[in-house]
This record gives C-alpha cells, structure tokens and sequence, in this order.
C-alpha cells in the first residue's frame, strides 16, 4: 500500500542572523513518520513559492507545527506590538488560507500550538498576546532559570504541567478514551475568542483553550495548544493523537 504524504509547514529562520531559510523541527517530521507512518514532507512558509492548490494535490494531509514567531495581531484586528515579536508574517499568509482550503477539501490537518491558533485566527477567532496576563491565568510559557534562561534540560521544558478537561463524547475524548489528560505547556499567545467555525474541546484548569476541532469538517481537522510531537513514540496520548491523524490519511486515500 502506498505510503501517504504529509506535508509540514516551514518557518522562516536565519542562519547565522545572515542567510533566510526555511526550518521544520526534527521531532515533528519523526512523529508523523514513526507514529502516523506517513512520509513527512517539509513545505515553505512563503506564499511566493508555494501553491496551496498544487500542494494539496500532492499531500494527503497537513501538519501545521508549533513555531517561535507569533500569528501577526493584524490577522485579528489588534495592534501589533514590538514586545510580542516576532512574526512570520508570510507563514500566516499561507497557514490562514491553507487551513481554510483543506477543510474545504476534506484533507486532513494536524495544528500543534502555533498550528491550532492559526486555525482558529483562519475561521475569524482572536488571540491573546500572552495569556498569563489574563485574570486567573497560569504562566503557560517554558520553564526557566532563576536567571532568566531556558531550562537546559528538555525533559524538564517539555513535562506535563497541567491538566486538560475534554468535551465527554467528543471528538479527543473518542480518540483518547478518557475526559481528562496532562499536557506540556510551551505558548505565550493562545486563543481569546474561538472562531465561527472553531468548537473548543479541550480547556485547561486556568480556562486556557488546549483543543480545537473544526464544525462540519469533511475530514480530520483537529488543534491542540500543547506540543504532541515531542513525545508521541513514548506518550499514549500524543501517540493517540497522531496514530488517530494517521488513520484519517489512510481512510481519505481510500475514499479517493
């Protein structure tokens, strides 16, 4: 049987603060490799050189990664501010419009963190420059040092830090088995208020929105704010997740 193809979405970068690049992170091109057993095929952030229409007629599903830049607030009717740099405002251009076209096609997609805000800023909802700011909101950023740095050890950063209570009956709380889960927690932006499209499925124990699917979507079309591609060869529940996306790959190959 032939192996599906996922694409996975890039983000500028800079080598050496000199030559532009585009960059996936490692771990999500092993997870949907190893665990949703696609092939994973990196594609530019950069609508000048990739054709959302010819891409989704090569791809059988999308990953849409978490990433250090935040979605532009122009894309939600707010003003930018410099604090909450930086931006790929190219990997929104082509996020926001191919998140709409693979739903209208049925095709597949997986949004991690940043990925899942811009499902939702794609289907008209806000977000929150740095929900630790809110009223009863927790610190959803990465675990630091006293001095300011990021703690050097990942399995530090990446443990679960906090609880998410899922929809009973929905479409996680199928997938999953069960109504609460632990997550890791890496985000400083997060949604404010979900898109028309947008049905809110999980929510941490501060109210922070942590699961996303999109209304009557034809295919898979699933958002979570933590990052399930850290550790799915090893979690069950990011595991889950990602054999589930796998699954949906499959089941449209054949439908096709």
């Amino acid at each position: 049987m032939k192996r599906p193809v996922v694409g996975v979405i890039g983000n500028a970068y800079r080598v050496e603060d000199r030559f532009a690049t585009q960059m996936v992170g490692e771990r999500n091109l092993r997870a949907v490799a190893e665990v949703s057993g696609a092939l994973p095929l990196m594609f530019a952030g950069s609508p000048d050189i990739t054709d959302i229409g010819a891409l989704l007629d090569v791809v059988d599903g999308v990953v849409l990664t978490g990433a250090r830049a935040n979605v532009h607030p122009t894309r939600f009717r707010t003003e930018p501010d410099e604090k909450h740099e930086p931006y790929d405002i190219h990997r929104d251009d082509v996020a926001l419009a191919l998140t709409e076209a693979c739903v209208a096609r049925g095709v597949p997609i997986f949004g991690i963190c940043r990925g899942l805000q811009e499902m939702n800023v794609a289907f008209g909802g806000s977000l929150h420059p740095e929900i630790r700011e809110l009223p009863g909101r927790i610190n959803h950023r990465m675990p630091r040092l006293e001095s300011g740095e990021i703690h050097p050890d990942p399995t530090v950063v990446f443990a679960d830090r906090h609880q998410v209570n899922l929809t009973p009956g929905g479409a996680f709380a199928k997938i999953l088995g069960c109504e609460t889960i632990r997550v890791n927690s890496l985000h400083g932006q997060g949604i404010l208020e979900p898109g028309k499209r947008v049905v809110v499925e999980g929510v941490a124990e501060d109210g922070t929105i942590e699961a996303i699917r999109i209304a009557d979507a034809r295919g898979f079309a699933l958002g979570v704010q933590w990052h399930a591609e850290y550790d799915p060869q090893r979690n069950p529940i990011n595991r889950a997740l990602f054999q589930a996306f796998g699954a949906a790959l499959v089941a449209r190959g054949r439908a096709t």
